[in-house]
């Protein structure tokens, strides 16, 4: 099996759809990549991979909104076609196995309120209940770690 795991923002607003009896949800994720060109030129380049999640569990389809930060994994599925004029295109589709979103959408974005995760704390001083190194009494041989 092939897996491909992408960090990124989604594009629009998530779409959940039902194909022959089965919820998929679509959305699709941009991953932007900086880097310096031969000249010494910032340069950005952008990778959208069109997401399909097939799952009955559409209650996140809400909180995939546009400009929220994800992390999906997947097996890809490329799909070759002929456009209008003639010419071979190609599209990266993938099929999510999982999603979790990362963060909440940039401010001023569009739509309602986004996910917004709750922040870790990191607490400076050890919790009042947990010993300091002098009260431990147990010799270190037999701590199992």
């Amino acid at each position: 099996m092939i897996k491909l795991q992408v960090i990124g923002n989604l594009g629009k607003d998530a779409l959940v759809n039902n194909v022959n009896g089965k919820n998929v949800i679509n959305f699709t994720v941009a991953h932007t990549e900086r880097f310096k060109d031969a000249q010494g030129n910032q340069k950005d380049k952008t990778v959208w991979v069109d997401c399909a999640y097939w799952t009955d569990r559409t209650a996140v389809a809400p909180y995939l909104k546009k400009g929220t930060q994800v992390y999906v994994e997947g097996q890809p599925d490329v799909r070759t076609y002929n456009t209008q004029d003639g010419r071979q295109g190609a599209t990266l589709t993938l099929r999510v196995l999982s999603v979790q979103l990362l963060g909440s959408r940039p401010e001023g974005g569009s739509g309602g309120g986004g996910y917004q995760p709750s922040q870790p704390s990191y607490a400076s001083q050890p919790p009042a209940s947990a010993p300091s190194a002098g009260e431990i009494t147990e010799p270190l041989d037999d701590l199992p770690f």
